[in-house]
């Protein structure tokens, strides 16, 4: 770390680069944003932001780094937006310099994916940059978008944890991977979240200009550094809805036993069916074994305890059915992507004890 007085005069560098806002003579690459009808307008807006305070960034120089020599790089951005049959642009970081994008990218929706309308122009003229070299990204339900284009068949991807269902049954081809907060392709780049533009964005930034550019912008926002799991987010949600009048039974006695010991044999004699039935009609009707399934239900109602009470770990696990406190962190950790002790620094609200 820097000294005192060393550190004092690197952050107001950085500052004045920010205010100067002078633009350079290189832009490394072109981000194009699309506006798609009822598209999230504030990524649009903060993406550009802060794809301009990266360069104003690549212009300051840390007292531990080299000089930069000759203009600093920096990146350009454009909105587009569909109109009449056509995506056209609408606004330029540098106008009157021919359009070269590199990147494009879709932001979330306001509006649900069933909301969603088609969008065949857009997708088009995605499909058309991507064939001449550029890289396409989504944030959120912008996957929808991107996915229209055919290009994300076959390829890992990832949106929003509550949208991952619905992307999966429209478009099976997707290799879906919605426990990434981003998934970075190559050519194809996928940010999970809502708010998730902010990871996009920093992602691109430290591809095209550099880590050290990247951290001093998060640094500037105040917001961390690409995340790489949307799990630590994504609540477990039951699905009561799917028609199987005896799948629901052993649903509802599940949840009603989740601290017991599970016993199949008991949940199949309820359903009445036999147990390889049983288990293939639960997992078509939850999305889960059994097992997993009141593994589920178990963290759900640990992290609630970790996010709402001053409870030791120990006494949670065993409120919710573990008796072996390893274990039960162990799942957790799985299910989460983080320890229980980690998960309610960062998520709990309830008062701390003062010893």
């Amino acid at each position: 770390m820097l000294p005192g007085a060393q550190r004092e005069v690197a952050v107001q560098t950085i500052i004045e680069a920010f205010r100067t806002m002078t633009p350079s003579a290189r832009p490394v690459a072109e981000i194009g944003l699309l506006i798609y009808p009822d598209c999230q307008l504030s990524a649009i807006y903060g993406l550009t932001d802060l794809f301009r305070v990266a360069s104003q960034g690549a212009g300051y120089v840390p007292a531990a780094l080299p000089p930069i020599e000759g203009p600093a790089p920096e990146i350009r951005v454009s909105h587009w937006r569909q109109e009449a049959g056509a995506v056209t642009c609408i606004w330029d970081s540098h106008p009157g310099q021919p359009h070269d994008l590199t990147h494009v990218i879709a932001p979330p929706s306001l509006v649900l994916p069933e909301a969603m309308q088609p969008q065949p122009v857009a997708a088009h003229w995605m499909m058309q940059h991507h064939a001449a070299g550029a890289t396409l990204c989504s944030v959120c339900a912008g996957a929808f978008v991107l996915a229209e284009t055919g290009l994300m068949d076959g390829r890992p991807a990832t949106t929003h944890w509550a949208f991952a269902a619905q992307l999966a049954q429209r478009f099976p081809r997707i290799r879906l991977a919605a426990e990434n907060m981003v998934l970075d392709d190559g050519d194809i780049v996928t940010a999970g979240g809502i708010l998730a533009w902010t990871d996009l964005g920093l992602t691109l930034v430290e591809r095209l200009l550099g880590a050290g550019i990247m951290l001093a912008t998060a640094r500037f926002f105040l917001v961390e550094p690409p995340r790489s799991s949307q799990r630590p987010y994504a609540a477990f949600v039951a699905r009561f809805d799917h028609g199987d009048e005896a799948i629901r039974k052993a649903q509802h006695h599940l949840h009603a036993h989740a601290s017991e010991p599970l016993h199949l044999s008991t949940l199949h004699a309820l359903a009445g069916m036999t147990e390889r039935t049983f288990l293939r009609r639960f997992q078509a009707a939850t999305g889960f074994r059994p097992s997993t399934y009141l593994q589920q239900v178990r963290v759900a109602r640990a992290r609630e305890s970790l996010e709402q009470t001053s409870l030791p770990i120990d006494r949670i696990a065993w409120e919710v059915g573990y008796s072996d406190v390893a274990a039960f962190r162990k799942i957790f950790q799985k299910l989460t992507a983080m320890p229980p002790s980690e998960y309610r620094q960062r998520f709990g609200i309830a008062p701390r004890e003062v010893n």
